[in-house]
């Protein structure tokens, strides 16, 4: 199987929390970095996954723009999706629906939850100063969830794919 694994990444969690989930892939692993190669063609893999975060309430723009994009060859894949975000519980449920439309999360054979980190020495002073007044956090911290992530790419690798 061949898999394309899409991502947006700000500061640098949702781009390790992809890698992570590629290693535990079988089969051929493309990734691509939104900032990096704009609108990639999801046409010639078996399957795509599609990871964002939340920044300010919402995912990354370039990552609806894929979305709405490609949307009619990612219903006919095998899909996967992914948030990293800082809230846990009925909060980030919320937070991923808002990011995946509907059409998406009924068809994906895999969606994860897979926590958040935070790079205060990548940040700007208002990133940094929401960030502090959202979540008390002051410095770096890493709150990847590994049992997530492994969780998913089980999941998703068990799964039977669309036809």
């Amino acid at each position: 199987m061949k898999t394309l694994i899409v991502f947006c990444s700000t500061h640098g969690a949702c781009e390790k929390a992809a890698r992570m989930v590629g290693d535990l892939m079988t089969g051929k692993v493309d990734f691509a970095d939104l900032d990096q190669v704009g609108n990639p063609d999801p046409g010639p893999y078996d399957a795509v996954i599609i990871g964002g975060s939340i920044h300010a309430g919402s995912i990354q723009r370039k990552v609806m723009k894929f979305i709405q994009s490609r949307g009619d060859v990612l219903s006919k894949k095998k899909l996967g999706l992914f948030l990293c975000c800082m809230y846990q519980g009925d909060k980030a449920i919320e937070q991923f629906e808002k990011a995946f439309p509907l059409s998406l999360r009924e068809i994906s054979a895999s969606c994860g939850l897979f926590g958040w980190e935070f790079y205060f020495s990548k940040m700007n002073f208002l990133e940094r100063s929401m960030v502090k007044m959202v979540s008390g956090t002051t410095q770096d911290v890493s709150n990847l969830d590994l049992e997530a992530i492994r969780n998913f790419a089980a999941g998703f690798t068990s799964a039977q794919g669309r036809e």
